[in-house]
């Protein structure tokens, strides 16, 4: 169904092509994944299949991409239409009405599908993918989840036969991610759909996958096999396989089911660990600053009994959450939740309908925005929200004049988070790493004491989310309070020292993450339900157990 025979893509201004020496074939009705770290050109791979590479995107192709028979180079995008379906990672920049029952038709009334065909579609795809109570809802006021499940569906309502998906569960609550990969499942295997899809949180979808493509890095051809084969030699991998690995299983689980039944003999070897090796998540750091105050700090932000209605929707419902130095927090639930508002509430973005919000003596609303960024700081869900300026050095410069600080303070932390990054480059060339390391360092210019961040890994692969923990970590440290809204339940896992979990904006479990996280199938790590009962979160945990146990 899709061939790529000995491709490779250069862009214009580029000295070395994108990728190189692309060469593998989708057969027709199979789920192929594509794989590997941030900026080796899965993005491009996917726009060539739909044709948006290069008509769209400029650059040079050579070799040869085919679809259903149909050359990419000789077709552009609109005569692959009726054929390829396709979601990219900012999915709201390809919305074009207003609704999202009217979003889910508008594929079909651009192919002239029949208007009794269209409204038969439209609702059979408003119930696979739960957006039935959404149908009149504006898309301008869905989350981030919410929306990236109108833009599946709207290319779902047309029935093509191939599916081009890039990121397609980064935005998506556990449970909404595991809805729409069991649709995905649905269509390759009854309906007979193929479908390329690139993922960076491969504990999501490597099973579902008939075969993984993965893309090493420039100059290197991609390897291409079975899952368990190709992640046995990947430089990626989740978690219940890198637990595999570590435990020398072979073959390597892809599944929590497959590990749960391997891990009887570390289970035993877990159980003999020293004392706090068991499992129990660490306490919460001494930080310079607590040591230096009393058993219980002045806390950096206070919300009580909050309530936020935007328009018709009760967003948030009598909030109470206390937010001390040292601490980070993940705020967790399903799209919609209330995750996004509680933060920009937090920030001073939205006015409290009721209840009130406190950090030390400011008022987040009602605080100047020139004296607010040295309280709170904010990395939204999209980075580049905060980056206007054409070059990096543009942008270092506007932080410090925003800030107050001495010319130089942003650039050394850019240096820090991205090593390598000079200063003419334009931010929108930056990958969505990248962009979020460079927001960071704008919010940090400020060194305010409460950090925000929402969906902070979407995008990243493992290794520049090992990077932004350790960032995390060294700020906690230093007294930093941290609230960060994800659907990242490995990230929970690895950084959070108290998860609040919302459902319809209240409150409905606040407490140590082992306490919360364990008790819950949704956002359990994989770790956790390989190894129940015990209370392990975390490879790191066990691998450390393991050494204090002399193997």
């Amino acid at each position: 169904m899709i061939r790529f025979e000995d491709v490779s893509v250069t862009y214009d201004g580029a000295a070395e092509p994108t990728v190189r020496g692309i060469d593998f074939e989708v057969p027709e009705g199979e789920l192929v994944l594509l794989a590997g770290p941030s900026g080796v050109g899965k993005s491009t791979v996917l726009g060539a299949v739909s044709g948006l590479v290069p008509h769209f995107t400029g650059g040079t192709l050579r070799g040869r991409v085919t679809v259903a028979g149909r050359d990419t180079r000789t077709h552009k995008p609109r005569e692959l239409a009726d054929v390829v379906g396709t979601v990219g990672q900012d999915p709201i920049s390809h919305f074009v009405t207003d609704t999202v029952e009217d979003e889910l038709a508008y594929g079909m009334e651009s192919l002239g599908i029949a208007p009794d065909v269209m409204r038969r579609r439209v609702e059979e795809t408003l119930d696979l993918l739960g957006l039935a109570d959404l149908r009149d809802r504006p898309i301008a006021t869905l989350s981030g989840g919410q929306q990236q499940r109108v833009a599946i569906g709207s290319v779902l309502t047309p029935h093509p036969s191939v599916l081009v998906l890039d990121e397609p569960t980064s935005a998506l609550d556990p449970a909404a991610a595991e809805e729409v990969l069991a649709v995905l499942q649905r269509l390759v295997h009854d309906l007979g759909t193929t479908v390329l899809m690139a993922e960076h949180r491969l504990e999501r979808v490597i099973q579902y996958a008939d075969q993984v493509v993965l893309l090493p890095g420039p100059g290197a051809a991609p390897t291409v096999g079975p899952p368990a084969e190709v992640m046995a030699v990947s430089p990626v991998y989740p978690p219940v396989v890198a637990l595999g690995r570590l435990a020398g299983w072979t073959p390597l689980p892809l599944t929590v089911r497959d590990a749960r039944r391997k891990a009887g003999l570390l289970k035993q070897e877990l159980d003999n660990a020293p004392g706090e090796g068991r499992g129990e998540l660490r306490d919460k750091p001494q930080t310079t600053r607590t040591r230096e105050r009393s058993a219980q700090p002045t806390p950096t932000g206070e919300v009580r009994a909050l309530s936020v209605l935007r328009g018709r929707i009760q967003a948030l419902s009598h909030i109470d959450l206390t937010i001390t130095p040292g601490e980070t927090i993940a705020l967790m639930g399903r799209n919609g939740a209330g995750k996004s508002t509680l933060l920009n509430t937090l920030v001073g973005l939205i006015k409290p309908s009721s209840g009130t919000v406190h950090l030390g003596e400011a008022t987040p609303h009602r605080t100047a925005p020139k004296d607010l960024v040295r309280k709170v700081g904010l990395v939204p869900q999209e980075p580049r929200d905060l980056l206007y300026a054409d070059t990096v050095a543009a942008e270092c410069a506007a932080a410090d004049q925003d800030a107050g600080a001495s010319p130089g303070t942003c650039r050394a932390l850019v240096t820090e988070l991205l090593p390598g990054v000079t200063d003419d480059t334009h931010p929108r060339d930056l990958s969505e790493g990248q962009r979020l390391a460079l927001a960071l360092a704008v919010v940090l210019t400020a060194r305010p004491p409460l950090l925000l961040l929402d969906e902070p890994t979407r995008g990243l692969d493992y290794a520049a989310k090992a990077r932004l923990v350790a960032v995390l970590r060294a700020l906690a440290a230093e007294g930093h309070a941290i609230v960060l809204a994800t659907h990242d339940v490995e990230l929970a896992a690895e950084i959070a020292h108290r998860v609040v979990l919302l459902a319809d904006g209240e409150v409905i479990a606040d407490g140590p993450t082992a306490d919360v996280v364990v008790s819950s199938p949704s956002f359990a790590p994989q770790v956790t339900k390989i190894l129940a009962p015990r209370q392990w979160l975390t490879v790191t945990q066990v691998r450390a157990a393991l050494q204090e146990t002399g193997r």
